[in-house]
C-alpha cells in the first residue's frame, strides 16, 4: 500500500517544483501566475494526501482528510481560471464573472469542509485503514467539481478546433493533460461512497501538470500525435518488458519450483535482465516505424527540399532560381504563402523579388530598409522568426521589440521568417505563411528550411556573380567598340568633313547665285519662295559649321595622346571641356560657376584633363537630374562649382562640387572600382569613368584625388595637381 502515499508525495514535489519554475520564468505573465496558483492547490492536496495515508490514528487521518479536501475544493476554480487565461477569454466580462463565481463557490464549500456536511468520519475500506465517508453536501461539491472541470475541457477542445499552429498544439497538450489528470484523480471518489474501486490513477496528476508546464514553457512543441504515439509505445513496450517476468513468476511458480527447486526465481530474473537489455532497442525500432507512418508526408517534403537545395547551385539565372525556390516551397510543403526578399546594396534595402499566394490576395511590403526590426533581428540573432513565439513573447514580456516584430510579421503575412546567410552576411530571407493543413512548423521543418536558406544564399551569390560577370563582359565589349571608334575617328572625321565641305560649297554657290539674280520682276509669290530658300540655305551653312566643330571636338577627344605634360591654364581646359560637353549635357538647365583667379599654370596633359572634367560634369548632371526626379524639391536648380587655389608652391587644389543627389556612404569606398556605377537612370554608365579619372590623376599626373559626399545634398571631388615650374 506504499504506492498511495508515495504517489501523493511525488505529486506534491513535482507540482511544487513545476509551479515555482514556471512562475520564475515569467513573473508578470498572467498565464504563468494562474498556472502557479493552480499548482499550489493541487500540491496542497497532494501533500495532505501523503500525510493522510501515513496517519497513525483516525483523528490524525480525519484532520488531513479535511486539509486535502480544502485543496481539492479550489482545484476546479483555479483550473478554470488558468484555462480562460490560456485561451484569451478571461478578459471577456461574462467569462470573468464565471471565474469569480467559481471562487465564490469554492469559498462556500471551504466553509462546509469543516462541518459533517462534507466529511462525516473516516473508517476502514478495502486495504485503507482510514478512508473518509461523504457527508450530505459532498455530492454538491462533486457537481461543482465536474461542472467546472468539464466546462474547462470543453473550452479547450473548442479553442483547439479553431486555433492553428503552435497555439493549437499548446491547447491540445493542456486538453489531453486535463483529461488524464481528471481521470486519474476521479479514481479517488468511488470509495467515499463505499464503491470498491482502488484510486490507482492518482499518479496521473503529475503527468497532467507536467504536460501543462511543457505546453507553457515550450514554443516549438512536439506534434501532439507524435507525442501520444511515443507515450503509448513507451508504456506498451515497458509494460511488456517489466510485466512478462512478473507474469511468468506468478503463473508458473509451481512448475518452476518443481523443475528448479529453490532457484525457481532465476528464470524470471534472467528473463527480466534479457528484456531490460533489448527493451530500449525494441522501443527505438517500434517508435521509428510508427513515426515513419505518422510523419510520412512530412518526411517526404523534407527530403524533397533537401534534394532541391543541393541542385540550386547549378542554376545561373537569378530570376529563375528565385521562382524555383518559391514554387518548390509552396507546392511541396503546401503552404498558403511564400515570398523571398534579397538585399540591394545600391539602396541598402531588402526588396521583394518573388512571391506565391494561394488565393487570398495578400499585399506585402515591396521593400524593407536595413533598420527594420525583422532585418535587425535576423542579422543579430542568426535565428528564424516564428510568429506564434513572437506573439507569446509580446504578451508575456510586453516590450517594444516584440511588439514591433509582431506587427512587422503580420504585415509580411509571415508565420515563419527564415534568414539566408552567406558567411555572416544577411543575403535575404524567406517568408512562409501558414500550412494549408493548419499543422505547426516542427523543429525538423525549421532545420530543413535553414539548410535550404543556406544553400539558397550560395546559389544566389553564384547567380548574382554570373550576372555581374555577364554585364561586365558587355561593358568591356562596349568599351572596346568605343575604343575602335576612337581609332577610326581620324578616317571618319576626314570622310564626314568632306561631305560637310561639299554641302557647304553647294549651299554657298546657291546663295551667291540667288544674290546675283535680279528678282525685281518676279511675282510676290516667287520672291517669297526665293527668300525661304535663301533662309534654308543659310541654316544649312550654319549647321555645317557646327557639324565641323563637333567633328573636330570628337577627333580631339578620341585621339590617342602621348601623355606629354605641358603648362596648362585651367580656364582653357574648362573652355574646351564645355565646348564638348554641351552636346551631351543641357547646360541651360544648370548653373556652372568658376571660382579662381590668378592661378598658376598646372603641369598636365590637355586631352586627359579634358576627359577628367568632362566626366565630372557629366556625372554631376546625372546626379542633379536624379535629385530633381527623386526629391521633387520646389525651386531646385542644379549647380556645379569649380574652384581652385594654390595649396603649396608645387601643387594646386581644384574642387569640383555639385548639389545633386549625392552618394550613399556604403558606396563611397567602391566609387573608384572598375565597372561600379551609382547611376540608376536610362543614362546608366559603364562604371569606368571614375576609375579612369583616378588613373589619369594619380598615375599620369602624380597627383591625388579625394571624394566627399552626403546623400541628398551633393558631392565634392578634390584634386591635387602639380604646378608647372
Amino acid at each position: 500500500m506504499w504506492y498511495y502515499p508515495i504517489s501523493g508525495l511525488i505529486n506534491g514535489l513535482t507540482l511544487s517544483l513545476l509551479g515555482i519554475f514556471v512562475f520564475a520564468r515569467n513573473r508578470k505573465s498572467p498565464l504563468n501566475i494562474t498556472y502557479a496558483i493552480f499548482c499550489i492547490f493541487i500540491s496542497f492536496w497532494s501533500y495532505s494526501y501523503f500525510l493522510w495515508q501515513i496517519s497513525k490514528n483516525s483523528k490524525e487521518a480525519f484532520f488531513w482528510c479535511q486539509m486535502l479536501m480544502l485543496g481539492a475544493i479550489f482545484i476546479p476554480s483555479s483550473y478554470f481560471h488558468f484555462v480562460t487565461t490560456l485561451i484569451d477569454k478571461y478578459s471577456e466580462k461574462n467569462m470573468r464573472r464565471i471565474v469569480y463565481f467559481a471562487y465564490l463557490l469554492a469559498g462556500f464549500f471551504a466553509i462546509l469542509n469543516f462541518t459533517p456536511l462534507m466529511i462525516i468520519d473516516v473508517k476502514p475500506r478495502l486495504r485503507f485503514p482510514f478512508w473518509p465517508t461523504a457527508g450530505s453536501a459532498y455530492k454538491y461539491f462533486l457537481i461543482y467539481f465536474a461542472a467546472y472541470s468539464i466546462y474547462g475541457c470543453y473550452l479547450l477542445l473548442k479553442e483547439a478546433k479553431k486555433a492553428k499552429g503552435i497555439k493549437r498544439n499548446q491547447v491540445l497538450y493542456v486538453f489531453i493533460g486535463s483529461v488524464l489528470g481528471y481521470i486519474g484523480g476521479a479514481t479517488n471518489f468511488p470509495l467515499w461512497y463505499d464503491i470498491k474501486i482502488y484510486p490507482v490513477g492518482n499518479i496521473l496528476s503529475s503527468v497532467y501538470v507536467s504536460l501543462v508546464a511543457y505546453a507553457i514553457l515550450r514554443y516549438r512543441l512536439m506534434d501532439i500525435t507524435v507525442a501520444i504515439t511515443r507515450t503509448g509505445i513507451f508504456i506498451a513496450v515497458y509494460t511488456f518488458v517489466l510485466g512478462l517476468p512478473f507474469a511468468v513468476a506468478f503463473l508458473l511458480k509451481n512448475r518452476l519450483t518443481a523443475i528448479f527447486g529453490g532457484y525457481w526465481w532465476t528464470l524470471p530474473l534472467g528473463l527480466m535482465a534479457v528484456l531490460a537489455t533489448v527493451g530500449p532497442f525494441i522501443y527505438i525500432y517500434v517508435e521509428r516505424r510508427a513515426e515513419a507512418r505518422l510523419l510520412k508526408e512530412q518526411r517526404r517534403y523534407q527530403n524533397t527540399l533537401k534534394q532541391a537545395s543541393l541542385g540550386m547551385t547549378r542554376i545561373r539565372d537569378l530570376r529563375r532560381l528565385l521562382d524555383l525556390i518559391a514554387h518548390i516551397v509552396t507546392k511541396t510543403v503546401k503552404i498558403s504563402y511564400a515570398a523571398i526578399y534579397l538585399y540591394n546594396k545600391d539602396t541598402d534595402e531588402y526588396l521583394l523579388q518573388v512571391s506565391r499566394d494561394k488565393g487570398k490576395g495578400r499585399n506585402s511590403p515591396i521593400r524593407l530598409d536595413s533598420k527594420n526590426p525583422i532585418v535587425v533581428w535576423c542579422a543579430y540573432k542568426h535565428q528564424p522568426l516564428i510568429y506564434e513565439e513572437i506573439k507569446r513573447q509580446k504578451e508575456d514580456l510586453k516590450t517594444e521589440l516584440y511588439s514591433d516584430l509582431e506587427e512587422q510579421m503580420r504585415l509580411l503575412n509571415a508565420s515563419v521568417v527564415i534568414p539566408s546567410f552567406l558567411d555572416d552576411r544577411l543575403m535575404g530571407f524567406i517568408v512562409l505563411g501558414d500550412k494549408l493543413s493548419n499543422q505547426v512548423y516542427t523543429r525538423d521543418d525549421i532545420n530543413v528550411f535553414e539548410v535550404l536558406a543556406s544553400q539558397a544564399a550560395l546559389a544566389i551569390e553564384n547567380a548574382q556573380f554570373y550576372e555581374e560577370t555577364k554585364h561586365m563582359q558587355e561593358q568591356i565589349a562596349q568599351a572596346e567598340k568605343m575604343s575602335t571608334i576612337g581609332t577610326m575617328a581620324d578616317g571618319l572625321s576626314h570622310q564626314i568633313n568632306n561631305r560637310l565641305y561639299a554641302l557647304s560649297l553647294i549651299a554657298g554657290d546657291t546663295i551667291d547665285t540667288i544674290r546675283m539674280t535680279d528678282t525685281s520682276t518676279c511675282a510676290p509669290e516667287v520672291k517669297e519662295m526665293i527668300n525661304q530658300i535663301n533662309h534654308a540655305l543659310n541654316r544649312i551653312q550654319t549647321n555645317v559649321i557646327q557639324g565641323g566643330e563637333i567633328v573636330r571636338g570628337l577627333l580631339k577627344y578620341s585621339r590617342q595622346d602621348d601623355t606629354t605634360l605641358e603648362p596648362l591654364d585651367l580656364s582653357t581646359v574648362l573652355d574646351n571641356t564645355l565646348e564638348m560637353v554641351q552636346y551631351k549635357v543641357k547646360l541651360s538647365e544648370i548653373d556652372i560657376h568658376r571660382d579662381f583667379n590668378n592661378l598658376p599654370k598646372i603641369k598636365g596633359n590637355l586631352v586627359q584633363l579634358e576627359e577628367v572634367f568632362f566626366n565630372f560634369i557629366d556625372n554631376a548632371y546625372d546626379a542633379i537630374l536624379e535629385r530633381k526626379s527623386t526629391l521633387k524639391e520646389p525651386g531646385y536648380r542644379g549647380r556645379i562649382t569649380i574652384s581652385a587655389l594654390p595649396k603649396s608652391d608645387s601643387t594646386v587644389e581644384i574642387t569640383v562640387e555639385d548639389n545633386g543627389i549625392g552618394i550613399k556612404s556604403d558606396n563611397l569606398k567602391k566609387l573608384f572600382t572598375p565597372f561600379f556605377t551609382t547611376k540608376t537612370s536610362s543614362r546608366r554608365g559603364t562604371g569606368l569613368g571614375l576609375y579612369v579619372i583616378r588613373k589619369i590623376i594619380t598615375d599620369t599626373h602624380k597627383g591625388n584625388i579625394q571624394v566627399e559626399s552626403e546623400y541628398g545634398l551633393g558631392t565634392r571631388f578634390i584634386l591635387e595637381l602639380p604646378v608647372s615650374i
